[in-house]
């Protein structure tokens, strides 16, 4: 059975994830790749005021130093071995209390446990980019022992920059490779992808994320009485095939094989190019595999989304079918969609509801039914959301809002009330937004009401939503009653210029009254199937 979890990975990974249970852990966590990271340099002051660099204050969306940066490199120091507590010592001496050091502080303990959870046969995949990897290098040399570094693979995600005016353009990001026994870690060769006239044989894409292929006859070059057989209305070749039924069974399953559209032609079988071993031994530096482009089959929108190629390299150089794949940031999915291609189980973690729904999505349009797979931490009726309210306030503020189609804060600091927004398109190509107000607790009251109307006003936004655990009292009606209406300029029909919703309405299927949400994601194409008696 595979796992996708909502939720912070730290108490995610201690709770539920044993010792020694998985064989092969990727990562990418979240860095703004595109910001300048100079900025992350900046010591924090007590003058410092908010918004007065907006680099700065689109970084530390994300990461900003502050109290629980303290509070936890304080336990690191005290509590882990000499190794770990030595690195985090010297980094802070050069780093100070910057947001590389609270970056560097939320890492430390999450890959503390990745080290746990990983086998004695199994390896690491820190993606990262070159702003940061040399501080998570020396950080995982203290961890995982700097004799188990196995490689530092170099990915060119892009082919040009528009920064390369006063240096030299930044087109790689790095894969830090790192295993937890030097003798015993799993490796299978990977082969470069052959020259053009190689490719060119593999004309073929079902645009599945497996590849270009080839059509190789399943003929049998010498007399085969054994292995002649009908097989769905198509007549053996005249010498029979070159496999038996129950291969040719599995190779259907797998979405190997090609029929012709008339009985009378003859079955062939999908060679893809990623399978042929058509190249020199591939090394430490990857500009055979494409970043996604726009018009891409695979491109849902999620604006950190890598090539399912990149991680169908990694999982196939790094485990075996079978084998137990985890991504404590998973983000979109597609190492736990490239685990599921590929014949391994899977765990997939993130703290965004957003994320875990797309993921959840994702695997049932690519998969269908044969995708077995539980999710957790994700509330099912009033009960359970109020089991996430009173566990994290803030966790529950963040899927409420995910769930009726929301952008929910990064961080609960200076919302001054604003707990998340939906955006709508307000004309043909302009967006609005409608803000949201969440509250859990049982004490609600009128004048909750009254400061969402107030913020709407100041923020010249057109409606605002109030969503609850509690039932609302009649006085929060009457003032949501008074708002008024917001007239849409498109359609001009018109909804109430402040609602409310309670958990339990919404899960009835009740949803905000305002026009069509924007979607930033596209819908995942079907991939062919793997046997799904692997997952029973």
């Amino acid at each position: 059975m595979n796992y996708l979890y909502y939720g912070d990975n730290l108490p995610i990974l201690r709770k539920h994830i044993k010792d020694e249970s998985v064989d092969l852990v990727y990562l990418d966590p979240p860095f703004n790749s595109d910001r300048n990271y100079n900025v992350l340099f900046k010591k924090r002051t007590d003058e410092d005021k908010a918004g007065e660099n907006p680099q700065i204050l689109a970084f530390t969306d994300t990461w900003t130093w502050g109290n629980d940066d303290e509070v936890v490199l304080r336990e690191m120091l005290a509590g882990s071995t000499p190794q770990i507590s030595d690195c985090l010592s010297a980094l802070f001496k050069i780093l100070g209390k910057s947001d590389m050091m609270s970056y560097v502080v939320m890492m430390a303990p999450r890959l503390v446990e990745l080290h746990r959870v990983l086998k004695e046969t199994g390896s690491i995949y820190l993606h990262c980019d070159p702003s940061a990897s040399h501080y998570l290098k020396v950080l995982m040399d203290s961890i995982f022992g700097p004799t188990n570094m196995i490689s530092e693979v170099i990915w060119q995600r892009t082919s040009g920059k528009g920064d390369a005016k006063r240096k030299f353009g930044a087109v790689h990001d790095v894969l830090l490779v790192y295993c937890k026994n030097p003798n015993t870690y799993a490796f299978n060769r990977q082969f470069e992808i052959g020259d053009d006239s190689y490719k060119a044989r593999f004309k073929y894409d079902d645009g599945d994320g497996k590849g270009p292929y080839r059509a190789a006859p399943l003929d049998s070059p010498s007399t085969r009485p054994n292995l002649t057989y009908t097989y769905k209305g198509y007549s053996p070749p005249a010498k029979g095939w070159r496999v038996n039924l129950e291969l040719m069974e599995q190779l259907d399953r797998e979405g190997r094989l090609i029929f012709p559209k008339k009985l009378t032609g003859r079955i062939a079988r999908k060679h893809f190019l990623s399978e042929q071993g058509g190249g020199n031994p591939v090394g430490d530096v990857w500009t055979d595999i494409s970043p996604l482009q726009g018009s891409s089959v695979e491109k849902l929108g999620y604006p950190t989304q890598k090539p399912l190629a990149l991680l169908k390299r990694i999982i196939e150089a790094s485990s075996n079918p079978g084998d137990v794949i985890l991504d404590p940031f998973c983000g979109c999915g597609t190492a736990v969609i490239s685990a599921q291609t590929n014949d391994r189980n899977w765990i997939g973690i993130d703290i965004t509801y957003l994320a875990v729904e797309l993921i959840r999505q994702r695997i049932e349009d690519s998969f269908g039914q044969d995708a077995k797979f539980k999710v957790f931490g994700i509330p099912t009726d009033s009960q359970s959301a109020k089991v996430l309210f009173d566990e994290n306030p803030f966790d529950f503020e963040r899927w409420i809002v995910t769930h009726i189609g929301g952008h929910p804060n990064d961080k609960q600091v200076g919302d001054k009330g604003i707990d998340g927004r939906i955006r709508f398109w307000h004309t043909v190509d302009e967006i609005e937004e409608m803000i949201v107000s969440v509250k859990g607790g049982q004490q609600l009251n009128p004048s909750m009401m009254r400061d969402l109307m107030g913020t709407v006003a100041a923020l010249d936004k057109p409606m605002g939503l109030f969503l609850c655990l509690a039932k609302p009292t009649p006085g929060m009606i009457e003032v949501a009653e008074s708002a008024g209406l917001y007239t849409h300029p498109v359609s001009g029909q018109t909804y109430p210029k402040l609602q409310i919703l309670t958990v339990q309405e919404i899960f009835e299927g009740k949803r905000p009254n305002m026009p069509t949400i924007e979607n930033p994601f596209k819908r995942a194409t079907s991939i062919a199937p793997r046997p799904a008696e692997l997952f029973d």
